[in-house]
């Protein structure tokens, strides 16, 4: 890509209302701007991270067995009103009423949609277990909005379901999507922590919330200094000792970044979701909800790698491969530019390519920095009469100079 054709507009001042990293460097480096309260556009910067974080998901969640579909952000009413959440449900739901005057919702989550999907096709234990995912948009009718995209009203989410015969066979399963996020943030160079949480208004037997140490975290977590059990304060109150060896706890700031609920029956009786057992007897499904949020996911991993220049973008998720920087506009240059340009498009490597003749080269480099691409290749003058070119990774001082015929080979290009 050329960065004369990106669209994006860096900017240097910070938004006023900014207050977490994240949400500073992330409009700052124009990947994403505010349009009301707590919803947010991602630009093609911003978009293309989604898409990476998204892709990681989708693997992990093919890797588990899980099947994807896709279900209405604009939900009937009557569903809610079989589980008794229309009025209950916190946030409450935004509701709205069509020209022939009958109510709907925007779904803030789905158990509703997908218990009414199940309970028409499984009949039998030999149906089960079935497992089923989404990526969609989620609308939470928050009272605040705060810290850019770790507290939003409009997201895209993950949302996962187990359906299962037994409550053995749902553990089971917990257990193994358990593991798969732990996979899922380690792939987004996230250091993870799962904590007992309360179920609030999505219910149920059991959760866990996945995360992430922060002082910007909303949520306060207890953490034994013997053990590691941890907890969220809702979950557990001001305890003073480890339940589990009576180590001493300390309160720590931390973001969700993942949750995972074991729902037992509750959809499933209010909903009438049965199947019928080896003997023939009817009984509900047993039913595991598992989300991750992820425009707060890329937030995440902003408050987590930075620093005083802008982002540092994992390699996982980073936007582009490479950014390739060519300093003087001499005939030489451009010509020496745009063969590596086009030799690392052709090896695979996807290249933010900055062309543009009108910046300096502080100006390139301070782009480059807030922007956080994890490889910059510069081409000069001076690395030209070595024959070379400079690469430096991002958050690191050293660079290296490497001769232009071993650049494709190079590690840090790959």
């Amino acid at each position: 890509m050329l960065q004369s054709q990106l669209f994006c507009k860096t900017k240097k001042e910070t938004p006023r209302e900014a207050i977490s990293i994240s949400h500073k460097y992330l409009v700052r480096a124009d990947f994403i701007e505010q349009t009301i309260s707590g919803v947010y556009r991602f630009l093609p910067l911003g978009f293309r991270v989604l898409k990476r974080v998204e892709g990681i998901i989708r693997e992990e969640m093919q890797n588990l067995g899980a099947q994807e579909l896709y279900l209405p952000a604009l939900q009937d009413k009557s569903l809610w009103l079989e589980t008794n959440r229309w009025e209950t449900i916190d946030p409450p739901l935004f509701k709205l009423k069509d020209r022939h005057q009958k109510e709907t919702a925007l779904g803030s989550t789905h158990e509703e949609e997908i218990t009414d999907i199940i309970r028409q096709r499984i009949n039998s234990y030999q149906d089960l277990p079935v497992c089923l995912y989404q990526i969609q948009n989620k609308f939470r009718n928050e009272m605040r909005a705060t810290g850019g995209l770790l507290r939003t009203r409009e997201f895209l989410m993950k949302d996962l379901y187990s359906f299962h015969s037994n409550g053995k066979d749902l553990i089971n399963f917990y257990q193994k999507v358990k593991k798969t996020y732990f996979k899922i943030f380690k792939r987004c160079n996230l250091k993870t922590l799962c904590v007992e949480a309360s179920s609030g208004t999505i219910g149920g037997e059991l959760s866990h919330e996945f995360m992430v140490l922060s002082d910007k975290g909303e949520d306060k977590i207890l953490i034994c200094n013997k053990c590691l059990w941890a907890a969220n304060v809702e979950k557990t109150g001001e305890i003073k000792k480890c339940p589990k060896c009576k180590g001493v706890l300390e309160k720590r700031n931390a973001i969700e970044v993942g949750h995972i609920f074991n729902l037992g029956t509750k959809y499933s009786e209010r909903m009438s979701a049965n199947f019928r057992d080896k003997e023939g007897k009817a009984k509900p499904i047993i039913m595991g909800c598992y989300g991750i949020g992820l425009p707060r996911l890329v937030a995440t991993i902003v408050e987590v790698h930075h620093d005083e220049k802008g982002i540092i973008w994992p390699k996982s998720v980073c936007p582009f491969n490479v950014h390739l920087i060519k300093i003087e506009n001499s005939l030489k240059i451009n010509k020496l530019t745009e063969k590596i340009y086009q030799d690392l498009q052709r090896a695979g490597i996807e290249v933010l390519y900055d062309d543009r003749k009108e910046k300096s080269a502080g100006e390139k480099f301070a782009d480059a920095d807030l922007i956080g691409i994890q490889v910059r290749v510069v081409v000069s003058e001076r690395t030209l009469a070595k024959k070379s070119c400079e690469i430096k990774k991002r958050g690191e001082l050293r660079t290296t100079l490497v001769k232009i015929k071993k650049l494709l080979p190079f590690k840090y290009a790959q």
